[in-house]
């Protein structure tokens, strides 16, 4: 029954009891037996970023399962509706073949985040470049007509949902791009407190007070939080900037108040940070970087964010790295270990 599902979901879902019934229903068929035969294996259930490996799984799962059907295409098999003249055909094939358990085998994950990671993968409407300015115009029209619903606009426009719902996000009002005012920061700074303090309630109501009672800079130090808000919502709270803008501004104000102003990035400090980085990267051993502890890994900067620190691996691959796009993350790591780190020590 549901009450029972719920308790046997919690072992490996902590906030299953903010999920919704027909979801929990779904869960005890497509993943409960799978979570327990990991359970015996010693692999705990992954949340997050899925790493190279795993994805490299979906595709596996996904072309054997083409092959076993003949289904022509990943594009028929999950975005069916797309291909009404094969849909009936296409669903009686996934239901005779089990599309539920193929799909997730070897995935230590919900299925449902397995599904919507594979039609990320395989959506051909996610690799089309920049939109025209005819594109941002139809987006615009599209999204008076129909609101919101962000899948009808995606068919119409033949880009995926997430790409539709993030540039109209980025278009929808006159952006600025130069520097932030007093203002706005104060804005930014008042919608992430109001988002935060609501976060608290709902998790944790007992440290709600302590938050109050606390200096108007203190409740900046949970930055742990930082990394699930609700970035779109802020955007709307500032009214002038993108959510994209929000963050970006958001994390450098963290930084700057986790360090109270030190310079981190300047001469000896700065390097000796790359090189603590680059040596802390190594150590992990990590294939992918989704399975990288960026908040352990911040301490080589000192108490600042994760997101600090992850742009200053980017800019460090980026700068140092030849052909760092065709390489995997334990490559660029390797070659900036061999290459880079000697010369940075040279220097410092």
């Amino acid at each position: 029954d549901l009450d029972t599902a719920r308790q046997e979901l919690e072992e490996f879902i902590p906030h299953v009891k903010n999920i919704s019934d027909s979801s929990i229903k779904k869960m005890a068929g497509r993943d409960l037996m799978r979570f327990k035969e990991f359970k015996k294996q010693g692999i705990a259930v992954r949340f997050g970023r899925f790493t190279q490996k795993e994805n490299k799984q979906i595709q596996k799962n996904v072309e054997e399962f083409l092959a076993l059907t003949g289904i022509d295409s990943a594009e028929k098999l999950l975005f069916t509706s797309r291909y009404p003249e094969d849909k009936d055909t296409i669903h009686r094939l996934k239901t005779e073949h089990h599309f539920c358990e193929k799909i997730s085998e070897g995935i230590p994950r919900p299925w449902r985040l397995i599904y919507y990671r594979a039609r990320k993968m395989f959506d051909p409407n996610n690799y089309k470049g920049r939109y025209t300015t005819e594109e941002k115009e139809k987006l615009k029209m599209y999204q008076a007509l129909h609101g919101n619903d962000w899948k009808k606009i995606s068919e119409l426009m033949s880009r995926s949902n997430l790409s539709v719902a993030m540039k109209f996000s980025e278009i929808k009002s006159s952006i600025n791009y130069g520097p932030w005012t007093k203002e706005e920061t104060q804005k930014l700074m008042n919608a992430v407190k109001e988002v935060m303090k609501r976060k608290l309630e709902t998790e944790n109501p007992s440290s709600l007070s302590s938050l109050e009672q606390s200096s108007t800079d203190l409740w900046i130090d949970r930055e742990k939080l930082y990394q699930q808000l609700p970035w779109t919502e802020i955007e709307t709270k500032v009214g002038s900037r993108y959510w994209r803008q929000c963050k970006q501004k958001w994390n450098s104000i963290l930084t700057s108040k986790l360090t109270k102003g030190q310079q981190l990035h300047r001469g000896t400090n700065g390097l000796q940070a790359k090189i603590n980085l680059i040596k802390r990267l190594y150590e992990t051993k990590a294939e992918d970087a989704s399975e990288v502890n960026w908040d352990e890994l911040s301490n080589a900067f000192g108490d600042v964010p994760r997101a600090y620190v992850q742009a200053k691996f980017y800019k460090l691959k980026v700068s140092s790295v030849p052909l760092w796009k065709k390489k995997t993350f334990s490559e660029i790591v390797e070659y900036l270990y061999e290459k880079k780190l000697p010369e940075l020590e040279e220097k410092l």
